[in-house]
């Protein structure tokens, strides 16, 4: 099993990533795991274009994008 560890800034694991056959795998061996999977919570359709529509936006004027590192940045206190 190949497993991605997600850490946070400060390098405390926060997460995990499993490719996809191996949580196929798991689900096969481990029943509970399937109703688990069906709790998950589903992205709205109206989200979903949301974000279409936002990609589509930038992708026609992508000049028109602020510079995350400036917005950052602007949020500190000094």
């Amino acid at each position: 099993m190949n497993l991605q560890f997600i850490s946070d800034s400060t390098g405390k694991p926060t997460g995990v990533f499993i490719p996809i056959q191996d949580w196929e795998n798991l689900k096969e061996k481990y029943a509970g795991l399937e109703q688990e999977e069906s709790k998950m919570v589903t992205i709205p359709k109206w989200q979903k274009e949301v974000v279409r529509r936002r990609l589509k936006d930038y992708r026609e004027n992508p000049d028109k994008v602020l510079d995350w590192d400036e917005v950052k940045d602007s949020f500190k206190l000094d």
